[in-house]
């Protein structure tokens, strides 16, 4: 079982602050943006992580002893008895030996491992990723009557976002199992999240990093003084209707400036409809013209905004985004869109693909430093889909992707096993080294 598994089903005390030892396994119940540590969850492994958890003004955290790795007793721990005086000790009674696993057996534990594993570190995304909505509301809710505030709290989350994925040495982009609720946070969070790992993975830095996060986070606000009617863009707009809506680059940097905008916060919003081939809009803007980061979010606004339209019948799947935006590749840029390929993979999350032994499958997460081989949920037929099948393609030599499908040419028994959600979204989580056991295998 992993180690967010286990450490679920595992007692965890509370211990003060003041007692933290290098080796403790620690939960922290302040949520995940509100410390700057990649997970809520960790074994300390050097004293100037206690010290930043004093900092956090937490009197006592939790802890689990069993998956702690101490060098003495763990304090607190009651003393052992000593036996009476002129006792002899106890005869030791020999363990029964456990009775041998078979061949089957042993396969069906490690599936339930493996499958434990899998929905550990989805659940943990997606309350990581439900904390991160929730603060990107409340910076909306702000913006009209309290636009310093509003600033500062996306300031807050974006610097968040920024600090704990520069502290994965590799990262994984990861489907999430939800496809409801408020579809313009949604929106604004994909386009976040996806830019940042594409802009460190192109270099930039982490002040860079985090400035290019407020403005993917509020790309969209200027929408908020539209007419519903012209929110979202589409081809049967008159000429009117379509003004109208570009109007909301505008609408946007003006709202950007009552905030307080960093001035690169400032371009991504204002350049994120514009082109390296000059097509964009409102200003027709080549590459040359554009920041770095502003190129960065224009690909993935219109990635997101191809796999996730306002009318879901119109949804392309990833792979075929992905392939209508290298076919496009000059409206991007050769380096933006070329990192993109590198990142994303040719399957990303949310593809439906045909391995190469014939089987259907979902890619639910991509190694955004190795993404041919990512991880995938296998149809199988003699499985119950409650126990279904994960794969890491790259641990399976011999197994590779034949194909990217759509979901109307998946039988419908296997359709309806993979359940692709309505709705793509993506959360990203530290990718395991190359010599680590697959989720589930161990800790």
């Amino acid at each position: 079982m992993s180690a967010t598994a286990t450490a679920t089903a595992t007692a965890t005390p509370a211990i003060a602050v003041d007692e933290l030892r290098v080796g403790m396994y620690v939960h922290l119940d302040v949520g995940w943006l509100a410390h700057p540590f990649p997970l809520s969850s960790f074994r300390i492994d050097r004293p100037e992580q206690i010290d930043t958890i004093r900092g956090l003004g937490l009197r006592q955290v939790r802890w689990s002893p069993a998956l702690s790795e101490l060098a003495a007793a763990p304090p607190g721990s009651a003393p052992t008895a000593p036996a009476p005086a002129g006792a002899a000790p106890p005869a030791a009674s020999p363990a029964p030996a456990p009775p041998a696993e078979t061949a089957q057996q042993a396969e069906q534990r490690r599936r339930r491992e493996a499958l434990a594993g899998e929905r550990a570190a989805l659940a943990l995304c997606e309350r990581q990723y439900a904390e991160a909505a929730r603060e990107w509301r409340r910076s909306a809710e702000l913006v009209g009557a309290d636009p310093g505030g509003a600033r500062e709290r996306t300031e807050a989350l974006s610097r968040a976002l920024v600090d704990k994925m520069l502290a994965q040495p590799e990262t994984c982009i990861r489907l999430l199992g939800i496809g409801a609720g408020d579809r313009a946070g949604a929106h604004a969070l994909n386009v976040t999240l996806i830019s940042l790992l594409l802009a460190r993975l192109l270099g930039l830095d982490a002040d860079a990093l985090a400035e290019l996060g407020v403005g993917a986070l509020l790309h969209d606000i200027g929408k908020l003084d539209l007419p519903d009617r012209v929110r979202h863009a589409d081809e049967a707009f008159s000429a009117a209707e379509t003004r109208l809506y570009r109007e909301h680059v505008g609408h946007g940097v003006t709202q950007g400036r009552r905030m307080g905008l960093a001035a690169g916060a400032l371009l991504v919003i204002a350049q994120h409809h514009e082109l390296a081939d000059g097509s964009g809009f409102p200003q027709q803007l080549d590459g040359a013209r554009m920041t770095p980061a502003a190129r960065v979010v224009a690909l993935v606004n219109r990635y997101d905004n191809l796999c996730n339209p306002l009318q879901p019948g119109r949804a392309r799947t990833p792979h075929e985004a992905l392939s209508l935006l290298y076919a496009q590749r000059g409206r991007y840029g050769s380096e933006v869109i070329n990192g993109f390929v590198r990142m994303m993979g040719v399957y990303p999350p949310g593809s439906l693909v045909q391995l190469s032994d014939d089987r259907w499958a979902l890619v639910t997460s991509v190694n955004a430093a190795r993404p041919l081989k990512p991880r995938v949920l296998v149809h199988d037929r003699r499985v119950a889909r409650d126990e279904a099948l994960y794969l890491d393609l790259e641990r399976e030599p011999a197994l590779g992707i034949r194909r990217a499908v759509k979901p109307q040419q998946l039988p419908p028994e296997a359709l309806q096993y993979l359940a692709p959600a309505p709705r793509l979204s993506y959360f990203f989580e530290a990718a395991p080294a190359r010599d680590d056991p697959p989720p589930g295998a161990g800790a």
